[in-house]
């Protein structure tokens, strides 16, 4: 029985460091938090000065049509389209989870706080935007793709 648990405990070793070590750099399908239903596809790369950030690589699907624009962005981002756009900014990990940055959602051209964290198995990540408290926004399952 002793042999048994060791050999266990040695096979769930390498688990273990891959979940201490999941990355959210890698393409993703986002999941919409009202319907449920796969919304775009975003690509989650790491800059030049070792902060993560993400672009909408396609749209899934839109209440405005195939490729919709950012009509209620200011600034640059002002009706331009969505596919090709850095939508999240400035993040960098924090222990188990990514945070600091910024996201930006292109139906409302909100910006918000954003907080990343993968599954243990880096399968999955529940993104977190936010306004001040972490409490107070709302989360996605993003769906990493192969």
């Amino acid at each position: 029985m002793r042999k048994i648990l060791i050999a266990f405990c040695l096979s769930a070793l390498p688990l273990a460091a891959f979940a201490q070590h999941a990355s959210p750099v890698g393409t993703w399908t986002t999941i919409d938090d009202s319907t449920h239903k796969p919304k775009s596809t975003v690509e989650i790369y790491t800059t030049t000065n070792g902060s993560l950030a993400a672009k909408v690589v396609e749209v899934l699907q839109s209440d405005k049509g195939p490729h919709p624009v950012c009509d209620a962005c200011s600034g640059e981002r002002k009706d331009k389209p969505v596919e090709g756009m850095v939508i999240m900014w400035n993040v960098r990990k924090d222990g188990d989870t990514w945070d600091g940055g910024k996201i930006l959602d292109p139906n409302n051209g909100k910006t918000y706080s954003v907080k990343l964290t993968p599954s243990a198995d880096g399968s999955k990540m529940e993104v977190r935007g936010f306004l001040g408290f972490s409490l107070l926004g709302r989360s996605q399952t993003w769906i990493r793709k192969h």
